[in-house]
């Protein structure tokens, strides 16, 4: 695995675990009862977003460092998704 490769990889997997964590303990306008005339009811008022921006950089190292190892190792590879045989044969 390249660098650049690596890089895109955790970039992918944080993007994706951001996605997962932003709507956890968030409270609305509308939850709250104080409603900014000219915005959404579900506009967020309470956001902790420092708090998610670390927890999801926590979980996207786990993360990425259980898939770069197993993408490292071999232990799975291209070969496996390859289900029409559209790659070459291995020498």
């Amino acid at each position: 695995m390249t660098i650049t490769a690596a890089l895109v990889l955790f970039a992918v997997i944080w993007f994706m675990t951001l996605l997962v964590v932003l709507p956890i303990r968030i409270k609305t306008q509308g939850d709250l009862g104080e409603i900014v005339p000219g915005t959404h009811a579900g506009a967020p008022e309470v956001h902790h977003m420092k708090k998610k921006m670390w927890i999801t950089t926590g979980i996207s190292v786990v993360l990425w460092a259980i898939i770069a190892g197993i993408i490292i190792s071999g232990v799975i590879s291209v070969r496996d998704f390859d289900w029409l045989n559209q790659l070459e044969p291995r020498e």
